[in-house]
């Protein structure tokens, strides 16, 4: 295949549809980890092509969605003051801290609130405002690490004094340990994020696989790509396989890109992380070494945010973990839409809430939608 076009065809599609019937003996709950792979599923209505015995259930895989309370606060915080540029991805600007503000909020008060498409951006922002404090607020999955770690590195090579980073990175392995690890488990078999392993590899999901005894396959986003990846994940449940395949191999090898993880390496290293809706997970967050600390802005400015007590009635939590659906949640469609969110999976172009609201908020009450795929 060479055109995206080819990974929408709905002559294959089905294909892979009638395949996983063929060879679907009993229930099973597949779990996709990435959000992007959420948003393929419920576009192209994926989950209605499969059969009945198959349930698809998401995951935390959305970096925006996952970003505690907390760092929304101290970036809110950061940008208010009148010396600091912040610079952001755009899905981080409407995620509401613990007094429905957002970052949004702050640049049309007046805050310099900037979106950048790289961390690499806000280095030459940083270079061109010598008069100010340039603060990355440094989110994502490892997809994003590397061009990060890249930023702090050219900045620290540069001599520039005035750039740092909020950070708020989260790594996918942890998350993946505690959704298995926890009583209410359900999931049976995993799709991993094909462009996190991009860089990792997935070396590190062979001991996952073995010690959970689930089958987990790498996956790619694109309607062929998941049918093709449940079509594998489903093959292992009913012969009772236990590995860790690759169906994104055109983009994933094994050892992944040992260039991008050698330069994490030498800038962050692994810490405690606080998941917004989920609680503080182990090794599952990034922070700076020490050699470059004094590019840590929660050194550079000292904040002091109190705690606070998430909304009960936003169930983002659940629905992060898979334990619920978007639609589940009573705030879903009237309490909390995108022009008002109560939780970041209504906001984030990756998060669950999103995706349903987008393409199936009236589905769920007035029937089956069509399947939308090419």
């Amino acid at each position: 295949m060479k055109f995206v076009d080819e990974y929408r065809n709905a002559e294959i599609a089905n294909k892979y549809a009638t395949a996983i019937a063929s060879i679907t003996t009993r229930p099973w709950t597949i779990m996709e980890i990435c959000g992007g792979q959420t948003h393929s599923i419920v576009k192209y209505g994926i989950d209605r092509l499969l059969p009945p015995e198959i349930t698809l259930i998401h995951g935390p895989g959305c970096p925006v969605c996952v970003t505690s309370v907390d760092l929304i606060d101290k970036a809110i915080a950061v940008a208010s003051r009148p010396e600091v540029i912040l610079c952001s991805f755009g899905d981080m600007l409407r995620v509401p801290g613990s007094k429905s503000q957002d970052l949004l909020t702050v640049k049309a008060t007046g805050g310099d609130v900037r979106i950048v498409y790289s961390p690499l951006d806000a280095v030459k922002i940083a270079q061109q405002n010598p008069e100010h404090q340039v603060v990355l607020f440094a989110v994502g999955f490892e997809t994003t690490v590397p061009t990060t770690a890249m930023a702090v590195y050219q900045a620290k090579q540069l001599g520039i004094s005035n750039f740092s980073l909020l950070v708020a990175h989260v790594l996918v392995p942890p998350a993946m340990k505690m959704i298995l690890a926890s009583p209410n488990n359900c999931v049976q078999g995993f799709l991993a994020a094909g462009h996190v392993c991009t860089v990792t590899g997935y070396e590190e999901y062979q001991a996952i696989a073995l010690q959970y005894n689930i089958p987990i396959v790498v996956t790619g986003f694109e309607p062929v790509d998941i049918l093709q990846g449940i079509y594998m994940c489903v093959k292992q449940l009913e012969t009772g396989t236990v590995e860790v395949e690759n169906q994104y191999a055109r983009s994933v090898s094994f050892v992944g890109n040992r260039a991008a993880q050698q330069l994490v390496s030498a800038v962050f290293e692994t810490a405690p992380r606080q998941w917004r809706g989920i609680g503080t997970i182990d090794d599952s967050g990034l922070k700076l070494r020490a050699e470059y600390s004094e590019f840590d802005a929660l050194n550079r400015f000292r904040l002091e945010i109190k705690p606070i007590q998430e909304a009960t009635y936003c169930i983002s939590g659940a629905i992060l973990q898979g334990m619920k659906k978007p639609h589940q949640c009573p705030a879903f469609g009237n309490k909390c839409t995108p022009e008002h969110p109560l939780g970041a999976p209504m906001v984030s172009s990756e998060g669950a809430c999103a995706a349903y609201y987008r393409y199936r908020q009236l589905v769920e009450t007035v029937g089956e939608p069509p399947v939308h795929i090419q």
